[in-house]
């Protein structure tokens, strides 16, 4: 229920993300020029339901997604204990290895939410996210040109984020000490878990925007332009500039920033709980 109730609730912001992510440049008089005018133009073309578009392989993808990411996170770390590396480095490793079991499972749903998100017809118009993924498999198929595409970027993003999310958080949290106040312990992991959803979401956004080029429409029907996650990146800085890899920064930011806190303080508790109980 509360991965549900924050897929609803952030999802505007993905789509917001990816419509950043996608357009090249802004001499297109159909570019959005700001975060405000993304919005007021996707609501007042698209309406209200626009800012659902490709909602449901996220609500499919969730469960099993966190479950993954949180079980093998577990079981590298476990693993990780057996080896000499430092129990930071072993944290983040194991964070690493989560990312990238967990990105294999999300990518299919990853392909399928960008081409409608990417859609700028009306809600109505839009076809449905199983129409969507039947399309791209009879088209493309299933490997990397079809419901994989993109997975090399989905690897990095996912990837990257857990290495410095699990590793960061840990490591910050067992740095400052921990306090007998429960609401101060409260804020104390949840200002570290923010600091930790921001700092991944800032350090992975390239291989996100990657992504988002790859697994979008193509600059010519017919034409791949955006073939790899580094041919991407080298090519979105060489025709746009620096900062082109981090579009959709701020509502990332604003959705992954709170939403990776909540998620670490879910788990430490549950997990907290199931072991005292179990």
């Amino acid at each position: 229920a509360l991965c549900l109730v924050e897929i609803c609730l952030m999802h505007p912001l993905d789509v917001v993300k990816t419509r950043f992510q996608i357009q090249r440049g802004t001499s297109d008089p159909t570019s959005y020029k700001s975060l405000s005018d993304c919005f007021r133009t996707i609501f007042r073309n698209e309406g209200i339901f626009g800012f659902y578009k490709g909602i449901l392989p996220p609500i499919v993808a969730e469960t099993p997604k966190r479950a993954v990411k949180f079980f093998t996170f577990e079981q590298y770390k476990k693993l990780l204990n057996l080896t000499p590396l430092s129990p930071g480095v072993a944290l983040s490793v194991a964070g690493l290895g989560s990312g990238l079991t967990e990105a294999v499972v999300v990518n299919p749903f990853e392909v399928v939410k960008v081409s409608l998100q990417a859609n700028r017809d009306s809600f109505k118009e839009q076809p449905s996210s199983f129409a969507q993924a039947r399309r791209i498999i009879k088209s493309d198929g299933f490997g990397l040109k079809g419901l994989n595409k993109g997975l090399t970027s989905t690897l990095g993003r996912h990837g990257v984020f857990n290495m410095i999310y699990f590793g960061f958080y840990f490591n910050v949290k067992d740095a400052i000490p921990a306090s007998s106040d429960p609401t101060l312990e409260f804020l104390r992991k949840f200002t570290i878990g923010l600091a930790s959803g921001t700092i991944s979401s800032c350090v992975n956004i390239p291989f996100d925007v990657a992504k988002s080029r790859i697994q979008g429409p193509q600059p010519v029907p017919g034409q791949i332009k955006y073939r790899t996650c580094f041919q991407t990146m080298a090519l979105v800085y060489r025709e746009e500039g620096y900062f082109a890899l981090y579009k959709g920064l701020v509502p990332k930011i604003m959705r992954l920033g709170p939403g990776g806190a909540v998620m670490l303080l879910v788990y430490e508790y549950v997990s907290g709980w199931l072991q005292k109980n179990w």
